[in-house]
């Protein structure tokens, strides 16, 4: 089973990471005492860095599940970094908005806001919502323009990439978008419980579930696969390729837009470079996590696999002291592995099974 073979990877990798990451020297507040102290700890399972994988790892993930269902049904994406950071500005701007207009209503009746900003409820709606409704628009165009042109996906998502990171460069002008309420971001997605922050964690777990309910359990998930083994035989079988291709491009979206929120939420800012290469990252977890490129073949819970395999190998180089330009050598060879792996599978599988 690929998932099983991935946690295999993974687990080991981490254990090699623990047994030879070596030590580093961290201060730590000495709750008997009350100073600060310099102990030595495991660089790799140090709290601080596990977090930030995890972190990392989740922003990639949410995004990987719906990049899983587009590959099975035959298509590619590669314009989900450009809607990622098209998302995180429309809800940064939105959030902003939002906190500007709560505190002119504050200054006129304090008691609705004891710390001058806007309640969690409200900031909670707005990032996630305009943020999804952003993605989710901009995944329905890549659908409409895939079947109503009859392009190659490749071609058409290559296009609305370049046109949505303009539109971002153009509107931030290469300046960060922030001044969001606090309840949106350390009043939720930068909570801390425990010493950490189980947000965006959580909320990967949560689409993975769903991703995986989805694609496994409802015939819009059935049709995903019938469209990619064979899209002639799934039209002559009744099934709408086209509407199915429209609503999965677009779940596409909302999962980008999502993880822009959930991004917005734990930096508290919009840079204009957000998603910067994420593109590669995203294919990668989803190859890796088992999608065939030619199709009819993915797994939610391998998606999120392969994102946290994808952050394990970048923490690695950061952790063993290698030339962080090797990262991405190391992402597009894994995917050409991956490749030739599910080529060499299908190739050997006997027909029929």
């Amino acid at each position: 089973m690929q998932e099983s073979g991935l946690v295999l990877v993974i687990v080991l990798l981490a254990i090699y990471l623990a047994a030879f990451g070596g030590n580093k020297n961290k201060r730590v507040l000495d709750p008997a005492s009350g100073q600060w102290t310099v102990v030595e700890v495991n660089k790799f399972l140090d709290i601080e860095n596990l977090v930030l994988v995890a972190k990392d790892a989740s922003f990639i993930a949410i995004m990987a599940v719906g990049m899983t269902a587009v590959i099975v049904l035959g298509g590619i994406d590669l314009s989900v970094g450009s809607i990622y950071a098209l998302a995180a500005l429309v809800g940064a701007m939105a959030l902003r908005a939002l906190q500007s207009q709560w505190l002119d209503v504050a200054y006129d009746s304090p008691s609705l806001s004891s710390d001058g900003g806007a309640p969690a409820w409200a900031a909670i709606l707005v990032g996630i919502g305009v943020c999804c409704l952003v993605g989710g628009m901009c995944g329905a165009v890549n659908g409409a323009l895939v079947v109503g042109l009859r392009v190659h996906p490749f071609v058409i998502t290559l296009g609305t990439m370049t046109v949505l990171r303009g539109a971002v460069a153009v509107t931030t002008q290469g300046l960060s978008v922030s001044g969001f309420p606090g309840s949106f971001s350390t009043g939720f997605f930068k909570a801390e419980v425990a010493g950490v922050y189980p947000v965006p964690v959580i909320v990967m777990c949560v689409v993975a579930i769903l991703g995986h309910f989805i694609l496994t359990r409802t015939v819009i998930g059935r049709r995903t696969f019938a469209i990619g083994g064979n899209e002639t035989a799934a039209g002559y079988a009744g099934v709408p390729v086209g509407r199915v291709k429209v609503v999965m491009y677009s779940l596409m979206g909302v999962l980008a837009g999502l993880s822009a929120s959930v991004y917005l939420g734990y930096l508290g800012a919009a840079s204009p470079d957000a998603g910067q290469g994420y593109e590669l990252s995203v294919i990668a977890a989803a190859v890796i996590g088992g999608a065939s490129l030619s199709g009819g073949r993915g797994s939610a819970l391998g998606a999120v696999l392969g994102a946290i395999l994808v952050q394990l190998i970048d923490n690695a180089i950061i952790i063993l002291e290698g030339d962080q330009n090797y990262n991405k050598i190391i992402m597009g060879t894994a995917i050409v592995v991956a490749v030739v792996l599910d080529q060499m599978k299908t190739r050997f599988t006997p027909r029929g099974r």
